[in-house]
């Protein structure tokens, strides 16, 4: 049966394969975009998506966009700092609610209801918080760490000088997943929303070492690739919220269950990260540093 849904941030990654996966499964999908004619949106709108132009700041754009949709999925971006996230996330879901969409489903993070203390998963907590409250349908799918991080352009850069760096010790694990398995769980989230409703649900595929990532890494790419613990330190110079969540991750770690995930949801595909990486275009992704 065709499903009408809003995807908010449908040109970014998360919004993006949540809004094909639903495409590729015959729903009717409504992508809330900021600039219709970007690429992103061009993109969405070749796969048959329908555009509306609007942001979550604009209130009356976003009640009329979720009008007559069978779910919203909201995602948010701590782009713009926690305070601006969780505004702009609680607006976005009062509008879903406003406009009497059948279920909103939220993009949070793995573990952010356990108090890490991580700002961006704080904030995301303090948005799914508010959602309870407003009387509609809700969901919550939480993915951990993405498969896609290593391709961000520091991490390129680090990948064509041999290396692969995180700022963990070589021992301990971390939980991580793909773009396409989000996607597909959201989806699968839209398809059965009545079971899913008043969940939060931890997502993972896959945990490695960071010496397991980077032999997969060397496997796919064709290139020696060795692991460099980072010193926390410098990771927290740059940027102090990440070194947080680096913490965090050594002396606690995601929770999912990931045995426990791929029985419960043995329809999907669950990739694994080596299976990943070697779906990757290593010579395009090196060459360009990066996804922009």
């Amino acid at each position: 049966m065709t499903t009408r849904v809003l995807v908010s941030g449908a040109t970014g990654n998360v919004g993006g394969a949540a809004a094909r996966s639903l495409l590729e499964r015959g729903h009717a999908v409504r992508a809330l975009v900021r600039d219709p004619e970007k690429p992103g949106a061009r993109a969405l709108a070749d796969a048959g998506a329908e555009l509306f132009r609007g942001d979550f700041s604009d209130r009356a754009a976003c009640v009329d966009a979720a009008r007559d949709m069978d779910a919203v999925i909201v995602v948010t971006s701590p782009a713009a700092g926690v305070d601006v996230e969780i505004e702009l996330g609680r607006a976005m879901c009062e509008s879903a609610a406003k406009a009497g969409a059948g279920h909103v489903i939220l993009s949070s993070v793995a573990d952010a209801q356990n108090a890490t203390g991580i700002p961006h998963f704080d904030s995301k907590a303090a948005i799914e918080t508010h959602l309870q409250t407003l009387g509609v349908p809700w969901t919550a799918v939480a993915p951990v760490f993405f498969y896609e991080n290593v391709l961000f352009p520091w991490n390129v850069a680090a990948l064509r000088d041999g290396e692969y760096r995180q700022a963990l010790a070589s021992d301990v694990p971390l939980k991580m997943i793909g773009l396409d398995t989000i996607g597909a769980f959201f989806a699968h989230a839209v398809e059965r929303r009545q079971a899913h409703a008043g969940r939060h649900v931890d997502i993972a595929a896959d945990a490695l070492t960071g010496p397991q990532v980077a032999a997969a890494l060397s496997q796919a790419t064709g290139r020696p690739v060795r692991y460099v613990a980072q010193d926390l330190e410098e990771v927290r110079d740059q940027f102090e919220d990440v070194a947080v969540m680096y913490e965090w991750f050594r002396d606690v770690g995601f929770s999912a269950d990931i045995p426990a995930l791929r029985a419960a949801y043995p329809e999907l595909a669950w990739t694994s990260f080596a299976d990943w990486a070697r779906s990757v275009d290593w010579d395009a992704a090196l060459r360009l540093g990066g996804p922009s």
